[in-house]
């Protein structure tokens, strides 16, 4: 296709205009340079590509198909060119897991492609895990053409318009490029969902076929940049007051931190101390305080901590920081039974309200927080709290007293394996103490995993644990590690995963072979889906339908993948440590198949400590909310 400009010239071909703008230092250096005139006329799909380059993104996660042949060449000519990078995937759910690892661990914002119709659902479903997290990531997906000459393959087939926009329109903030002309706005608009200042999340952009390579005119210098947000706080002193007076006012205060106060931790570390308050964690705040911090309560929730749960049950004022209230991470609305007041920090207008009895801080949380201890300091607010403190910290004595005597029962004889194997949390302990040793991020798989997980990490600051309780999604963390390959500044990292969750994808094995991942997955094997057999049991007294009696041999299923080093844990800690070694020392993707006990030895798990409103809890747990004052 031609292109026109008004001035210097721009080359005529795709390949010859990524050989220019490389030459030129990039698009940004080209516009700066004054090297490109005020219109040109390209195909939209390269348009696109210029346009996310615009906002820092030149990294893509793709798996093509005659709903995409028109952007890959886009891309194959900007890479050659060294202007951008592509990855191949063999399941878009696993892609689209790793593109939320990268922007989520790395903050490195990239754009998921798939084709038409099951890969874009399958690339859909897998957002889940970034928007329940928060987390920007690009989806570009293919789409039916625009003239409506009869039905497209893998189109959605039902006789209707924008089918597949409806579907993503209801998944989160969604744009279909039905006319080249529209990319400025569907890229003004993606901007402003991928990078927004507190709640970003997944931006569907779905390309009809017919329009990837239409001719689009437009000035690149016009191409929407990454949007910058100055952080905010109430504007009104009063409310500053009125929260200094509710914690003086109050005897037991607890901080909830969120997912949301990850950035935060020194600001929550101050609230904490400034309030004389102390903090219980979220699944997704695990090392917010260190862990050792006498404030740090551990989680608290459905299944929580001893300590977590006792500030929860206790406290007579709450402090929320950057959290949505999730149902397990907030006993379903009944997590706070004594607490007469709330005070709220949260960008969001919305989620800033959801407690009754609540004094609102909406705003950016460091910014707010400085604020807030600015007016504490000094104040003799937390003077009357000595005695909360000393309380909570017995509490915490207990809960690693408690901690300590699973660690210590030893490996239990299990029906399944015949033999004396170690406990799940036995073996977590033993896996996170040697990440702690050579700074290993761990991510953990949604399950019982998941749960003992978080409960028994001893993180020192944010960003040692991930655990995707948002959405928990079975399958995340292993398919995640491939973000560590894809990253300009990789981490070692080990994924904490059930036999169920890396049998949802364990495509893994091979695109970490294929993109030189250096990380292990420790599989960890009862052959059912432990979280759920023992919900079912807690709830019904048997579980249905949750186990298996299929054995398998993962260690062969993983040596089968050339370049995939494959151990057996062994059922000891001394067994799984030299093999945890032996794999951190592969410089590629490892496997450690380990076998865990499963059965009804309290010794076997970590616990639970909340409620939940589900299966025949629910009648229990509704009458206890309708009681709740917040």
């Amino acid at each position: 296709m031609d292109a026109r400009s008004s001035s210097a010239p721009f080359p005529d071909t795709t390949e010859a205009r990524a050989a220019f703008l490389a030459e030129a230092g990039g698009l940004d250096a080209a516009i700066a340079g004054g090297t490109l005139g005020e219109t040109v006329t390209i195909p939209m799909a390269e348009a696109l590509v210029l346009g996310l380059m615009r906002q820092g993104v030149t990294t893509y996660l793709a798996i093509f198909g005659h709903g995409s042949t028109a952007l890959g060449e886009v891309l194959r000519a900007y890479e050659a060119a060294g202007l951008v990078r592509t990855f191949q995937f063999r399941n878009e759910v696993a892609m689209a897991h790793a593109g939320t690892a990268l922007r989520w661990i790395y903050g490195e914002t990239c754009a998921v492609v798939t084709s038409i119709g099951p890969g874009a659902l399958q690339a859909m479903a897998g957002s889940l895990a970034a928007a329940s997290n928060g987390v920007g990531v690009y989806h570009i997906y293919g789409d039916e053409t625009t003239h409506g000459e009869g039905y497209n393959m893998q189109q959605v087939p039902k006789p209707g318009q924008g089918l597949f926009g409806q579907i993503t329109a209801a998944m989160g903030a969604s744009y279909t490029l039905h006319s080249p002309g529209a990319v400025r706005d569907a890229l003004r608009k993606g901007a402003s969902a991928v990078f927004h200042p507190w709640k970003p999340g997944p931006f569907y952009l779905n390309l009809p076929l017919n329009t990837q390579p239409a001719p689009a005119t437009l000035r690149l210098d016009a191409l929407p940049l990454r949007p910058e947000f100055a952080p905010q706080s109430p504007a009104e002193p009063a409310v500053f007051s009125e929260a200094v007076d509710l914690i003086a006012n109050a005897s037991r205060v607890a901080i909830k931190a969120g997912g949301g106060s990850r950035p935060f931790a020194e600001h929550v570390r101050r609230l904490a101390e400034a309030s004389g308050g102390v903090v219980v964690q979220s699944p997704g705040s695990t090392g917010i305080l260190p862990d050792a911090d006498e404030r740090n309560m551990h989680v608290g929730g459905s299944k929580g901590s001893i300590s977590g749960n006792y500030a929860m049950d206790e406290a007579d004022l709450l402090i929320v920081v950057g959290s949505r209230a999730v149902c397990q991470s907030d006993c379903s609305g009944t997590g706070w039974p004594r607490v007469e007041n709330v005070i709220n920090i949260n960008a969001d207008p919305v989620d800033v309200q959801h407690y009754n009895r609540t004094l609102a801080l909406t705003g950016d949380i460091g910014a707010v927080t400085e604020r807030l201890c600015a007016s504490l300091d000094g104040s003799g607010a937390k003077d009357n709290k000595a005695d909360w403190l000393a309380d909570c910290v017995e509490k915490k004595r207990e809960w690693q007293t408690f901690k300590q005597a699973q660690y210590d029962a030893g490996p239990l004889a299990d029906p399944v394996w015949g033999e004396a194997v170690l406990t799940q949390p036995q073996a977590i302990k033993v896996a996170a103490d040697f990440c702690k040793s050579v700074a290993a991020i761990k991510l953990f798989d949604a399950g019982d995993v998941q749960a003992n997980g978080f409960q028994i990490v001893e993180d020192d600051a944010p960003g040692e644990s991930y655990t995707e309780s948002g959405a928990s999604y079975m399958g995340f963390a292993v398919s995640a590690l491939t973000a560590g390959a894809l990253a300009e500044m990789g981490r070692y990292m080990v994924a904490f995963t059930g036999d169920g969750s890396f049998m949802m994808n364990p495509q893994v094995l091979i695109d970490g072979v294929e993109h030189g991942v250096h990380a292990t997955i420790l599989l960890f094997d009862n052959r059912r889906m432990a979280a759920i057999s023992s919900l079912q049991e807690a709830q019904y007294g048997r579980d249905f339908r949750t186990s298996d009696g299929v054995a398998v041999d993962y260690v062969a299923m993983a040596a089968s993948v050339t370049g995939v080093k494959a151990l057996w844990g062994g059922t000891t800690a001394e067994t799984l440590r030299n093999a945890l070694g032996e794999a951190q020392a592969h410089k590629g993707l490892s496997l450690i198949h380990v076998p865990v006990y499963y059965g009804t030895d309290p010794r076997g798990g970590m616990g639970a400590y909340g409620r939940w409103n589900v299966g025949n809890w629910c009648d229990d747990v509704q009458k206890l909310y309708q009681n709740t004052a917040v």
